[in-house]
C-alpha cells in the first residue's frame, strides 16, 4: 500500500504537465477573438449589403491562401466590427475573382499582401516537433520515478563494485607525522619502491605485499598511510573493512576483485584497509559457526592478496588494534609480510606532535610543550590534538588574544575528567571530605619514592568525580618493578587511609581508588607471577572469550584451590599497602592538613604549590601575567631532548 501511495505522488505532478500541454499546444494554433470563415461564407459577407470588409490580408501559401481580416454589420442600427479568417484555393481565377469583387463593392477597402511562407515553415516546425519533445522528456521521468517508487534500484548492477575512495595528489606528508621515526623508517621503503621500482628489481629484492599498521586507536596509523601516499605521489584507495560485507553472501567477494581490478588499473597505487579485523577475523571460530559472507570476503582477499607479483606495483597498507583476532592465513608472509607497531608516543614524541598541531595556533610565550609532554603520559596523538583544539576553544570562550598556560591545563583536565562542574553544591562536610581524600594521594605520591608524583589536585568536581587528582610517574619505563607497582597501589589507598584517620568513616569516595588497586593487585598475582604463589600465569584479562571458542579453556585455567589462595594473595598486597599508606599518613599529619587546608582555599593546587607546601609549609609566589602585554606568535620551543626517553607507562 506505501508503495502503490509513493507510486501515486510520483507519477501525479508528470500528468498534470502532460494535461497542461496537451491543452496549451492547440491554443497555440489559435487567433484570439477571430471567427473561422468557410469560402461559402466569405463569399456572403463579400456580397451582402448589410457587412462590409474594412480590412484584408492575403498570406498566399503553397497551395491555399490565409486570409484575415475585419468587416462592419449593422444590427439594430449598430454597427459591430468583427474579425474573421478563412482560406481561399490558391489559383490565379479564385484571387482574381476575388479581388474583383471588393474593388467593385469596396473601392475604400485596404487589401495587404503578405509573404510568411519562410517564417511560417519555421513557426510550424516549431509547433510540430516541440511538444512531442517534451512529451518524450516527460515520459522519461515519469518511468524513472516509477523505477524509484516501485522499488527499482538503477544501480543494481553496481552493487558489487568495489566502495574504495580514490585519493589523488594526497598532501599528506611525513612531515605532518611527528613522534613515530622508527615507523616512518620502515615506511620509506614503500616509498622508495614506488618512486623507482627498478633498482629493487635488479637486486633481486621483492618489497612487502602488505603492511599492517597495529596499535591503540588515535596513534596515527591512517596518517602514516596517507603520509606514504604524499611522500610517493601515487593514487591512494581508502576503505574500511566494514564496507566489504553486506548481507547477500557474494557481494563482498565481488567487492574485493572489483578493488584490485581497479588497482591494478591505476598502478602504481597503495590500497588501504582501514579496521581490517571487521573483515579479516578468524574463520570457523566460536559456537554456532562462522559468518559466511565475511569468510567468502577473507577468502576473496587472500587469494587476490596471493594472486599478484610485488612488481605490479600495488601495496596494500592495512590498520587494526585487534591483530589477534586476525586469521593467521592474512598475517603468513606473502600477505601481510611486514607488521609495524604504532604506539602511543613517549615524552619525547608527545611533545614533537604537539609542535604539530600548534602550527597553525597563537600560544602565550610561557607555554611550553616538554612540560605539557610530562602531565599527558599514555595520550595518543589524536587525543594531544584534542587537548590543544580545546584549549584553542577555551581561549576563544575566554576572550583570549592567544592560547594561554591555563587554558591547556583546563583542556587536559576537560579530556581526561570531562569539563568542571561549578554548578554542583558540596555541603561544608563533604568539601572537606574530598580535601582531606585529595590530599592523602598528594602526601603518598611525595613520600614514596616509586610512587606516581602528583602534578595537580582539585576539589571541583569533574565528571562523576567528586575530585580530581593527576598523578603521572616521575619518569616513563619500559617496564614496572614490584615495588613500584606496590608504591602505585599504596598512593591508591591514600584517599581512603585519610578519610579513617581524620574523620574516623570512610565514604564511596574511593571506589575508582580500590578498583585500579585491586586490578594491579590481581594482576600481579595471576599474571604477572609477584606472589607467593610463583612465576605461574593462572589468568589472563587480555584474553577475553572469542565467540566461545576458549570457554572452555578459561573456564578450566585453574582449580578451585587455586582460586582461593589467589584471592588470599590479593588481599595481602592491598592489606599490606593499606598498611604501609597509614603509617606514611600518620607520620605527615601536619603536612596533609596543611595541603588539604590550602585546597579548601585555593580548589586547586598544581605540583609547584604542593612540593613547596610539603618543603616550606607555604605557598609559593605566583607571577601575575598581567605584566606582560606582548606575546608571541608563535611559540618557540626549545630543541627537544635527544636523550633516551623510556616508554609509556606499563598498563
Amino acid at each position: 500500500m506505501g508503495k502503490n501511495k509513493n507510486l501515486f505522488k510520483a507519477i501525479l505532478p508528470w500528468f498534470v504537465v502532460l494535461v497542461l500541454l496537451a491543452s496549451i499546444i492547440p491554443a497555440l494554433n489559435r487567433v484570439g477573438g477571430s471567427d473561422s470563415l468557410s469560402y461559402s461564407e466569405f463569399v456572403s459577407v463579400v456580397e451582402s449589403k448589410d457587412k462590409k470588409i474594412t480590412k484584408m490580408t492575403l498570406t498566399p501559401g503553397t497551395y491555399i491562401v490565409n486570409v484575415e481580416g475585419t468587416y462592419t454589420s449593422k444590427s439594430n442600427g449598430k454597427t459591430k466590427e468583427n474579425k474573421f479568417k478563412t482560406i481561399i484555393p490558391k489559383t490565379e481565377q479564385e484571387i482574381d475573382s476575388l479581388n474583383q469583387k471588393i474593388k467593385d463593392k469596396y473601392s475604400s477597402a485596404k487589401i495587404d499582401y503578405e509573404n510568411k511562407e519562410e517564417s511560417s515553415m519555421v513557426w510550424n516546425f516549431i509547433l510540430g516537433v516541440v511538444p512531442y519533445v517534451i512529451l518524450i522528456g516527460a515520459m522519461y521521468f515519469i518511468f524513472r520515478n516509477f523505477s524509484g517508487a516501485a522499488g527499482g534500484n538503477a544501480k543494481a548492477f553496481e552493487f558489487g563494485n568495489s566502495r574504495a575512495k580514490l585519493e589523488k595528489n594526497e598532501k599528506t606528508r611525513f612531515t605532518d607525522v611527528a613522534g613515530a621515526d622508527e615507523e616512518k623508517e620502515e615506511l620509506t621503503e614503500l616509498v622508495d619502491f614506488l618512486k623507482n621500482p627498478k633498482k629493487f628489481v635488479d637486486m633481486g629484492a621483492k618489497i612487502p605485499r602488505g603492511v599492517l599498521l597495529v596499535g591503540p586507536p588515535g596513534t596515527g596509523k591512517t596518517l602514516l598511510a596517507r603520509a606514504v601516499a604524499g611522500e610517493a605521489n601515487v593514487p591512494f584507495y581508502f576503505i574500511s573493512g566494514s564496507e566489504f560485507v553486506e548481507m547477500f553472501v557474494g557481494v563482498g567477494a565481488g567487492r574485493v576483485r572489483d578493488m584490485f581490478k581497479n588497482a591494478k588499473q591505476n598502478a602504481p597505487c597503495i590500497i588501504f584497509i582501514d579496521e581490517i579485523d571487521a573483515v579479516g577475523r578468524q574463520r570457523g571460530s566460536g559456537i554456532g559457526g562462522g559468518h559466511d559472507e565475511r569468510e567468502q570476503t577473507l577468502n576473496q582477499l587472500l587469494v587476490e592478496m596471493d594472486g599478484f607479483e610485488g612488481s605490479e606495483g600495488v601495496i596494500i597498507l592495512a590498520a587494526t588494534n585487534r591483530a589477534d583476532v586476525l586469521d593467521p592465513a592474512l598475517l603468513r608472509p606473502g600477505r601481510f609480510d611486514r607488521q609495524i607497531m604504532v604506539s602511543n608516543p613517549d615524552k619525547r614524541a608527545r611533545a614533537a606532535i604537539l609542535k604539530v598541531h600548534a602550527r597553525n595556533k597563537k600560544f602565550a610565550p610561557d607555554v611550553n610543550f616538554e612540560n605539557i609532554a610530562m602531565r599527558t603520559p599514555g595520550f595518543s596523538g589524536a587525543e594531544l590534538a584534542n587537548v590543544l583544539n580545546e584549549a584553542a576553544l577555551l581561549a576563544v570562550r575566554q576572550g583570549h588574544s592567544v592560547i594561554t598556560l591555563d587554558d591547556v591545563d583546563e583542556s587536559i583536565d576537560r579530556v581526561i575528567g570531562g569539563p568542571a562542574k561549578h554548578s554542583r553544591k558540596y555541603t561544608e562536610k563533604e568539601r572537606k571530605l574530598v580535601a582531606y581524600h585529595e590530599s592523602g594521594h598528594a602526601i603518598i605520591g611525595l613520600t614514596l619514592e616509586d610512587a606516581n608524583q602528583v602534578q595537580k589536585v582539585t576539589i571541583v568536581p569533574r565528571g562523576e568525580a567528586g575530585g580530581y587528582n593527576l598523578m603521572t610517574p616521575r619518569e616513563e619505563t619500559y617496564f614496572q618493578t614490584k615495588t613500584q607497582l606496590l608504591a602505585t597501589i599504596a598512593g591508591f589507598m591514600g584517599g581512603r587511609v585519610a578519610e579513617e584517620i581524620f574523620f574516623g568513616d570512610i565514604s564511596s569516595g574511593a571506589h575508582n581508588d580500590i578498583e585500579q588497586a585491586t586490578r594491579i593487585a590481581r594482576m600481579m598475582v595471576t599474571e604477572l607471577g609477584m606472589s607467593e604463589l610463583g612465576p605461574i600465569k593462572y589468568d589472563s584479562g587480555q584474553d577475553a572469550v572469542f565467540l566461545g571458542r576458549d570457554y572452555s579453556r578459561l573456564s578450566n585455567t585453574h582449580s578451585s584451590q587455586i582460586a582461593f589462595e589467589i584471592d588470599q594473595q590479593v588481599r595481602k598486597i592491598i592489606e599490606d599497602a593499606h598498611k604501609q599508606a597509614t603509617d606514611i599518613i600518620n607520620a605527615q599529619k601536619d603536612k596533609l592538613e596543611l595541603i588539604a587546608n590550602a585546597l579548601l582555599e585555593n580548589e586547586t593546587l598544581n605540583a609547584e604549590q604542593i612540593t613547596a607546601l610539603y618543603e616550606t609549609g607555604k605557598m609559593p609566589e605566583t607571577f601575575d601575567g598581567d605584566n606582560t602585554e606582548e606575546v608571541e606568535e608563535p611559540v618557540k620551543e626549545t630543541p627537544v631532548s635527544t636523550d633516551d626517553d623510556l616508554l609509556d607507562e606499563m598498563k
